[in-house]
């Protein structure tokens, strides 16, 4: 708190900031250190403090609104280790996790090799337990020829994933409703079976759902057909969930051509859709039950190639662009709490993280640049989106994970 160099003549009511904060200190008692050397040298006399100082999780005071969130939830991230760890691998994509506010995320299982059985499915914990810097949970996929074995990883693994559509991936199970109900009627239950479907493919396996009373969870819904089937699936009482991503949320196709040049990276499966697809899914946010990003990175190479891989990397940006959608009225702080921790941890049965929080700013603007710090694909659809709000600092369970863009905990 300097005071003011401002050598013009101001009236004599006039009162600055400083004489104000001063004012204030000496009113209420409050210490205040008004000069930096004075503030060198309390820093240094700190560690000759013979007593605890306990500090609250607001060490700091700013003109900037901050918010304390709960560690968030994404449920379906790409890891893409093992078998391409040029695209990510569990210490860049759980550091970019923790850039973006995220303390747990559920790795899909179209690895190479495939998490579908056991053995795969130990080695993908094995790596992930030694390079992961958050926490995590491990789907296991449905196969051709695997129904009689999913049963068995149910207890362990974060749900069971089918890919009912062509996508990135072995584990496309195309058109074959008999696979499907032998899947559905194995799996157990405790956690939900999570597809990749659109339109007819949506409405079979919900039908499936139904008859055989599990749970269904429809992964990154993305037109207005389908969303509003699940509205109408909800009211009739089914046992179906939905995700949503924010390339869905805030991307057309329109957009994205002018946005894009080159087509590889306008490349996602399902499909960025229609201005009236996105408008439909901001229309039914009641209905959707959670934000997921579908972080799937591939490299600026593989996108300008021939024939590039579908996906978008969204770890870092997701929660930026919710609190965008927030200071924009689209919805409230308590909502996004609910969309991105409350709902996710429910219907994924995850342990509550005791003492882990997110700081924001709510106030910072700034421009999504062409890539983010953390994933190693170096690119993001985003660029050069203006957002406000930016994640300060991250505690998971006590520990200081992340502070001012740097990833602070060890992997493992």
């Amino acid at each position: 708190n300097l005071p003011s160099r401002n050598q013009h003549r101001r009236p004599a009511s006039f009162m600055s900031r400083g004489y104000l904060t001063r004012r204030v200190a000496v009113d209420f008692s409050v210490p205040l250190i008004t000069n930096i050397k004075c503030a060198k040298l309390f820093v240094d006399s700190m560690t000759y403090m013979r007593t605890k100082r306990e500090i609250g999780s607001y060490d700091i005071r700013s003109s900037h609104r901050s918010i304390i969130l709960p560690g968030l939830i994404d449920v379906h991230v790409h890891m893409r280790e093992p078998g391409a760890n040029h695209k990510e691998d569990w210490e860049t994509g759980t550091a970019a996790a923790l850039a973006g506010g995220i303390t747990v995320v559920g790795a899909m299982p179209n690895t190479d090799p495939p998490i579908t059985d056991i053995d795969a499915y130990n080695l993908v914990c094995s790596l992930a337990s030694k390079k992961a810097k958050c926490d995590y949970g491990i789907f296991v996929g449905a196969s051709a020829n695997n129904a009689h074995l999913t049963a068995s990883l149910s207890n362990n693994a974060f749900a069971l994933k089918m890919y009912l559509e062509d996508t990135y991936g072995p584990l496309i199970m195309n058109d074959d409703l008999t696979l499907w109900r032998n899947h559905i009627q194995n799996w157990p239950g405790q956690t939900p079976i999570c597809v990749h479907a659109t339109g007819r493919n949506l409405s079979a396996i919900l039908l499936l759902g139904m008859l055989y009373d599990k749970h269904i969870h429809v992964c990154h819904t993305s037109f207005k057909e389908d969303i509003e089937l699940i509205r109408d699936c909800k009211s009739k009482g089914m046992r179906v969930t939905c995700e949503t991503t924010p390339h869905h949320l805030f991307l057309t196709d329109a957009k994205l051509k002018e946005s894009c040049e080159h087509e590889g990276f306008r490349r996602v499966k399902p499909h960025v859709g229609t201005s009236q697809d996105s408008e439909a899914l901001w229309r039914n946010l009641d209905i959707i039950d959670m934000i997921a990003t579908d972080h799937a990175p591939h490299t600026v190479v593989e996108k300008l190639g021939s024939n590039p891989p579908p996906g978008f990397p969204g770890l870092e940006t997701s929660l930026p662009l919710m609190l965008t959608a927030v200071h924009d009225g689209r919805l409230s702080i308590s909502r996004l709490i609910e969309l991105m921790h409350t709902a996710p941890r429910r219907i994924f049965n995850i342990p509550e993280q005791q003492d882990t929080w997110v700081e924001v700013d709510l106030d910072e603007e700034w421009v999504i640049p062409k890539a983010m710090p953390f994933s190693k694909c170096k690119w993001t659809v985003f660029e050069g989106m203006k957002v406000r709000g930016a994640v300060r600092r991250v505690v998971l369970r006590g520990e200081l994970a992340y502070l001012d863009g740097k990833v602070l905990v060890p992997p493992g």
